[in-house]
């Protein structure tokens, strides 16, 4: 059996969608290798044919607390470059040498992000002469990822440093397609062949088909309410205070500071990516049905932001009556959450539509795997792109509160009737397990290593 020397900063038991799909794959590639993986999660074990070496950084994590404290962030974004792990490059590189002379892997694999992993990823292929297949999660020009950058020149740096990824790479795997085209467009045409698609995915063993119950009876007995979810850490809180509450001299003259310099792409309407839209809407809906009045419900599992934020936010968009924030569950309790449900919501930052968006959430594929409605408000681009056709998924602009006070009506009304609101998704099953992906990523390899040789 061969061995493969693969790199991901971030691994399990993290929960970064990065960590959690590396991990995901190279359970997969191990069937074929022996996987001997580099990574900083300072908790990761070894399973099986999967070999973990942890490797710390050496980062001066006292001074960039401070400077964070001391609301000096945009320094610290503006001098590290291209991301605060540059820290772990060095040490990350001398563990690979070693496991390289130890090891002889046939080819090096790497996942990002974050994007410095991809250096140490070139610097171990130029002193080894071993193949690289470099997996860029999201792209570090995708503009819905990355909508403004500290200067124009970390914009041209980051867009610098993809094409090299491509140039020096043997393969070069994206998420989406929509930042795959992007790339490959930009790139000399010799180059187009090294470009591959293996999107996110999920376990179909973790999804099965369970009895229907409501996750939530803080208002009414299950089956007599409606209980929307989800499942991730909304961003658009602060940006929720500030369209409700006027900000002060001291704070706009912050806000002044943190955009002196920057280069702006697109901006991103933050609000569309909490529950401002979505709330409304179901209070719209109550005002229409006043018998649903504390019937209708969006629980937000996985939220990584201050309560007293998140509770400020609530009480100046007045969503304490639908809405309520839950902690970081455990990832085993994720498909039991989502099954539960009523309607799993899935929302992106609104932008301009005519801009190619190529971001697409990793909880996607994990919505698509079970059997319950969707509601996805998201801009057009790749998500819609994506998510187009795919049954029980209604699509809707990410500030479009009519359109989803009219779905969320419908639904409603059907469950609270009795009516069963389950999709059958069974055929998209195999297309989106992680066994498939682990599979179209091997190909990917197996490609680049005889590719490299010839």
């Amino acid at each position: 059996m061969s061995t493969l020397l693969c790199i991901s900063q971030s691994f399990p038991p993290e929960r970064t969608p990065t960590a959690i799909r590396a991990e995901k794959l190279l359970r997969g590639l191990s069937r074929q290798w022996r996987v001997q993986l580099l990574t900083e999660s300072p908790r990761a074990r070894s399973r099986g044919e999967l070999h973990v070496r942890v490797v710390p950084a050496r980062r001066p994590r006292r001074l960039l607390a401070a400077l964070r404290r001391l609301r000096l962030g945009k320094l610290v974004d503006m001098l590290l470059w291209p991301d605060e792990s540059i820290f772990w490059l060095i040490p990350a590189v001398r563990a690979g040498r070693r496991l390289i002379r130890e090891r002889s892997p046939s080819a090096i694999v790497v996942f990002m992000m974050p994007y410095s992993s991809g250096l140490a990823g070139l610097l171990l292929s130029r002193l080894s002469g071993l193949p690289l297949i470099l997996n860029l999660d999201d792209s570090p020009t995708c503009i819905d990822m990355h909508p403004h950058f500290p200067t124009r020149l970390h914009h041209r740096l980051a867009r610098a440093l993809e094409d090299l990824y491509v140039r020096r790479a043997d393969a070069i795997v994206y998420v989406s397609q929509t930042n795959l085209r992007a790339v490959r467009e930009r790139n000399p045409p010799a180059t187009h062949s090294k470009f591959h698609l293996v999107r996110y995915g999920a376990d179909p063993q973790e999804y099965p088909a369970v009895p229907h119950a409501s996750p939530n009876d803080r208002h009414a007995p299950a089956g007599q309410r409606f209980q929307a979810v989800y499942l991730g850490a909304m961003s658009g809180w602060w940006t929720l205070i500030d369209s409700h509450e006027s900000a002060g001299a001291l704070k706009r003259l912050y806000a002044a500071w943190t955009r002196l310099g920057r280069h702006v792409r697109t901006e991103l309407d933050q609000r569309t990516a909490s529950p401002a839209f979505v709330g409304a809407a179901m209070l719209d809906a109550i005002a229409r049905h006043p018998d649903w009045a504390g019937r209708l419900n969006l629980t937000v599992y996985d939220n990584t932001y201050p309560t007293a934020v998140v509770a400020r936010a609530l009480d100046a968009a007045g969503l304490r009556e639908v809405v309520s924030v839950g902690e970081p569950v455990p990832h085993e309790r994720v498909a039991a959450i989502l099954a539960a449900a009523d309607l799993l919501f899935l929302t992106l930052p609104n932008r301009d539509p005519a801009l190619p968006g190529g971001r697409i959430s990793a909880k996607t594929y994990e919505y698509l795997m079970t059997d319950r409605p969707i509601l996805a408000a998201v801009p057009r681009g790749e998500s819609w792109d994506y998510l187009e056709g795919k049954p029980g998924v209604h699509l809707v602009a990410p500030d479009d509160r009519a359109r989803m006070r009219e779905i969320l009506e419908r639904l409603a009304a059907a469950k609270l009737a009795g009516e069963s609101l389950s999709i059958d998704r069974s055929a998209l099953r195999e297309e989106l397990s992680y066994d498939t992906r682990a599979r179209e990523l091997a190909q990917v390899i197996h490609a680049a290593i005889a590719e490299h040789a010839a």
